[in-house]
């Protein structure tokens, strides 16, 4: 199959493209040129900017994919363009969405003030009653940076890319993807409280328990790949996620575990720590994802089990430690006063 990826060279987009061509898929790659990932050697590369795909209909044309993998719509105007400019030249288009399209997630960030949606949450959960979750109330300058925020939506990527008459489309809604060039280092600050030797860390009861579904990058990628080579994942949505998620609490144990850590978690009342330490969301609604439909119908298993992906994602942190840490958020001093009152009952 020919397939022309748009973006691929950031956090997942390597892996995916690792993957199909190891499934023996003729690969181009569409991006800027800004990253020059580490991609398999007959990976053709096509050098240009998302946001004039108009301009590029020649040089599509001469791929003449049959299925376009994007990577990385934001928003409704960033789908639209790519159904426009493959209509008549690729037979599907495989969009990356996400869970925060469910009800759920309003719901965690108390945007939402319903009760907990029932978990785990099937492709046919409800979804967010209210667009641009990352909106306020002011819209951001045209040159802001976090312009894109404003824009960011999913559930109308997700209208476009299956509403088209003339393309068939599928979405992967994914969790919360960790590992090796996670830009988010969703771990870092346990790891570094590891690394630190720091004797405890500290979770608000709330977060301990809670719990939101989580994947690895390279099983995620392989997840995405298999939907982009199976036509029988036309017109479909799939959830991408681990079929069991842990508890804040126990994540961070065996992330120690795995890490070498000998402290505990010390779990602490939430109304004892301050705000700055909180959680600051709706705990008793969980993201869960069942993710049954994928695994039954394209046959999707994980090929990394959980405490590789946690070894491999510690020891790629380790290695790369981010050029810059905010001290603010590693405050030892006010954890060690808090720990001192909770162990005394004070």
């Amino acid at each position: 199959m020919r397939v022309l990826v748009l973006g691929g060279t950031n956090f997942i987009g390597p892996d995916v493209v690792r993957h199909l061509v190891a499934d023996g898929h003729a690969v181009t790659v569409f991006h800027r040129g800004k990253t020059e990932a580490d991609l398999p050697p007959g990976v053709a590369h096509l050098h240009g900017d998302r946001r004039d795909l108009a301009a590029f209909g020649e040089e599509f044309g001469r791929v003449a994919p049959e299925t376009v993998l994007d990577m990385r719509p934001l928003g409704e105007a960033d789908a639209r363009a790519v159904v426009d400019a493959f209509r008549g030249i690729a037979g599907r288009v495989v969009a990356i969405s996400s869970q925060d399209v469910y009800r759920a997630y309003d719901r965690i960030n108390r945007r939402d003030p319903g009760p907990p949606d029932p978990i785990p949450l099937t492709e046919e959960a409800p979804l967010r009653e209210k667009l641009f979750p990352y909106r306020g109330e002011t819209v951001r300058a045209e040159d802001d940076p976090m312009r894109w925020a404003d824009e960011y939506d999913k559930i109308l990527v997700e209208r476009v890319v299956l509403g088209d008459q003339d393309l068939a489309g599928t979405t992967l809604r994914l969790p919360a993807v960790y590992g090796p060039r996670d830009g988010q280092r969703r771990f870092f600050n346990y790891l570094k409280r590891m690394d630190d030797g720091r004797p405890a860390i500290l979770l608000p009861a709330s977060m301990a328990a809670w719990r939101w579904s989580r994947g690895y990058v390279e099983n995620v990628a392989a997840a995405i790949a298999r939907a982009v080579a199976d036509d029988r994942a036309a017109g479909r949505v799939y959830n991408v996620a681990e079929p069991d998620p842990l508890s804040e609490a126990d994540l961070v144990r065996l992330l120690g575990r795995i890490a070498g850590w000998t402290g505990e978690v010390v779990v602490v009342p939430d109304e004892e720590l301050p705000e700055g330490m909180q959680a600051g969301i709706d705990a008793a609604q969980e993201l869960i994802a069942d993710t049954s439909r994928i695994r039954t119908e394209l046959g999707y298993v994980e090929a990394v089990p959980r405490e590789e992906a946690l070894a491999r994602t510690i020891a790629w942190e380790r290695a790369h430690p981010p050029a810059e840490v905010d001290p603010a958020q590693f405050d030892y001093a006010a954890e060690d006063e808090i720990l001192a009152r909770v162990r005394t009952g004070r």
